[in-house]
């Protein structure tokens, strides 16, 4: 079947999109995530574009999730110092240690702040994991569209 003309064009360049974006989705795994022997190569060279736009966007999504769930756990694990802290903090001012109960403070602000940043990033990365689901949505949708419209048009 040959395809010409506007579509086309614009499912080349949404492929070559979705190439880069999967590319930098990997790349930032590999860097924040330690996860880089989770990614897998995707042979596309033997796929129709729409197959490997679809693949493409499920590496993503799958990616996303893997980050998405390291960085849970990472709030829980900061959320679980914080707890600990905070029953330190209260043995240290029954027993009156002044010293140790500013210290414990002084941690648990540390502690708080890093998890303030690492909700910032899991609520991004929510949003990216959202934005993956809707772009393959969309994907799905705009392509069954124009089989419609062809059909229609040879009816």
């Amino acid at each position: 079947m040959k395809r010409t003309g506007k579509f086309f064009t614009s499912t080349m360049v949404a492929a070559i999109a979705a190439v880069s974006i999967v590319g930098s989705a990997s790349a930032s795994a590999i860097i924040n995530s330690n996860i880089s022997s989770s990614i897998n190569a995707i042979d596309i060279s033997k796929m129709d574009i729409e197959t490997a736009l679809m693949m493409v966007q499920q590496e993503r999504t799958r990616l996303l999730d893997t980050q998405l769930q390291t960085q849970i756990q990472e709030v829980q694990n900061r959320y679980q110092q914080i707890t600990e802290l905070n029953a330190q903090l209260q043995a240290a001012k029954q027993n009156g240690d002044e010293a140790l109960a500013q210290q414990l403070k002084n941690q648990i602000d540390a502690i708080s702040n890093t998890q303030q940043m690492d909700m910032l990033r899991l609520q991004s990365l929510s949003n990216k994991r959202n934005e993956a689901f809707d772009l393959m949505t969309n994907f799905v949708k705009k392509m069954q569209d124009s089989r419609s419209s062809i059909i229609g048009n040879m009816r």
